[in-house]
């Protein structure tokens, strides 16, 4: 019972991705800011679904997975409307945006081979990722701007899926919500390392 909540909210998230998408397919530039509503939506069921979780002891391995994998088929869902709506944008930053959709496939493949099953890492930079893809999907499909704030969310893609890699190699057994690259060095160590009950 006390699972509820929780899972409530990522299935809630796993839903919008399909209806986002639907969105953006259907009704194009009608429905931009219904979609801007929905990604807010979104992420806050993000952040309560784990601290929820936590403060009712539940955050499983299970919860916990379903919530990463709910959250990436969340974003590439975001990612591919706002090529519907925008595709000239996404053309005009296809290289850096096929290195991070290489680097998250790079994540998948290493941590299934190396421990057979996917990167769980919740790491804080991929924590960060989010606010500036909120920020830089808002700028832009809200406001019809990318500049800045969409290269800020590039540059940020890139620096937290080299820290998850980096993760996933130092790493001497899978474990989930492992903060940064450096908290898996700790752990290879054999150190304990302290978990932020909050972002974590």
């Amino acid at each position: 019972m006390k699972r509820f909540i929780p899972t409530a909210l990522i299935l809630f998230r796993l839903a919008l991705a399909p209806i986002i998408f639907i969105l953006a397919l259907v009704f194009g530039q009608e429905a931009r800011f219904l979609i801007v509503v929905l990604m807010y939506l979104g992420l806050i069921s993000d952040i309560f679904d784990g601290i929820i979780a936590r403060r009712l002891g539940v955050a499983t391995e299970k919860i916990r997975r379903f919530d990463s994998q709910t959250d990436m088929l969340f974003w590439l869902s975001i990612g591919i409307s706002t090529w519907l709506l925008y595709p000239n944008v996404i053309s005009e930053n296809k290289v850096p945006i096929i290195a991070i959709l290489a680097m998250e496939g790079m994540c998948y493949v290493i941590s299934i081979i190396k421990f057979g099953k996917e990167t769980c890492t919740h790491a804080f930079l991929s924590k960060l990722w989010g606010i500036t893809l909120l920020i830089g999907f808002t700028s832009l499909i809200g406001f019809n701007y990318a500049g800045i704030p969409f290269l800020i969310a590039i540059f940020f893609g890139l620096i937290s899926h080299l820290d998850r890699i980096l993760i996933t190699l130092l790493l001497r057994s899978w474990t989930h919500d492992v903060p940064s690259c450096y908290h898996a060095y700790l752990l290879r160590k054999g150190l304990e390392i302290k978990r932020n009950k909050l972002l974590n």
